[in-house]
């Protein structure tokens, strides 16, 4: 069998901010998901009784769950700023090559800042906690 040449696009695209923003976009979609199924976990731990919701929160509230948790907060922000750009961009504004790329850092701006607020809040939460 003859072997079959690749795809020309393979080859010609270049990482911009556009693609680049757009597989992100799509990955934190897939961490989201993730994290959805621990929420599902921990939803049927607590509706299964006593035994189950300490076995979940001893689970969940371990130390290695910590870096999931603020992953899943970064991939929560950036998703949630992406979407809004993609909703501004579904009224026809900011299209044009130079305000996509300022949105793009601007998505990412939001998106760390949003984060670090909320891991703001979360520690100042688990400080009061008993």
């Amino acid at each position: 069998m003859p072997p079959r040449p690749l795809s020309p696009h393979l080859s010609v695209y270049q990482f911009k901010y556009t693609l680049t923003t757009s597989i992100l976009n799509r990955c934190t979609a897939l961490a989201l998901s993730v994290g959805l199924l621990l929420l599902v976990y921990w939803l049927m731990a607590v509706a299964s009784g006593a035994h189950a919701q300490a076995r979940a929160a001893r689970w969940l509230s371990g130390p290695l769950m910590k870096p999931v948790y603020a992953a899943l907060i970064m991939a929560f922000c950036y998703h949630l700023v992406a979407g809004i750009r993609h909703l501004v961009w579904d009224t026809g504004r900011g299209l044009e090559r130079a305000q996509a790329q300022r949105s793009a850092w601007l998505v990412v701006a939001l998106s760390i800042a949003l984060t670090l607020l909320i891991g703001y809040c979360a520690w100042l939460a688990g400080a009061r906690a008993p």
